[in-house]
């Protein structure tokens, strides 16, 4: 585990970084985007790269998803790139996320528990 203090909300244990290209649009609606990308709770931090136009977003994916970034994107009219990578990423985003939400709330089958929860043991 790192030392590095995370925002209220966000469990080293379920971060996640995604990185995606979005399509040339104006840099206020873009700063916009990201202001209010940057108020959702359960995200830890959020940049844009201008030179590349790339969205860097690290969250918790037990407590939101890829979706709820697209969202706030569709909202400011940012699209996000068309092409075949950045569409791949997309969708190994949403199953990576979807496994981790399910993962949350499984019960672990072995011995090993759930790292969430401390180790129950017996009197």
């Amino acid at each position: 585990m790192s030392n590095k203090e995370h925002r209220l909300g966000v469990s080293e244990v379920n971060l996640v970084v995604r990185h995606l290209k979005l399509e040339t649009a104006e840099n206020d609606s873009v700063a916009k985007a990201v202001a209010d990308i940057d108020e959702i709770y359960g995200l830890d931090s959020v940049s844009f790269d201008e030179k590349s136009h790339v969205l860097n977003v690290a969250y918790d994916a037990t407590r939101i998803c890829i979706d709820c970034v697209e969202e706030v994107l569709e909202k400011y009219q940012v699209q996000i790139s068309h092409d075949w990578w950045t569409h791949f990423k997309e969708g190994y985003y949403r199953f990576v996320d979807d496994n981790i939400k399910e993962s949350a709330k499984t019960e672990p089958w072995s011995c090993h528990g759930n790292v969430n929860q401390a180790p129950k043991r017996k009197k």
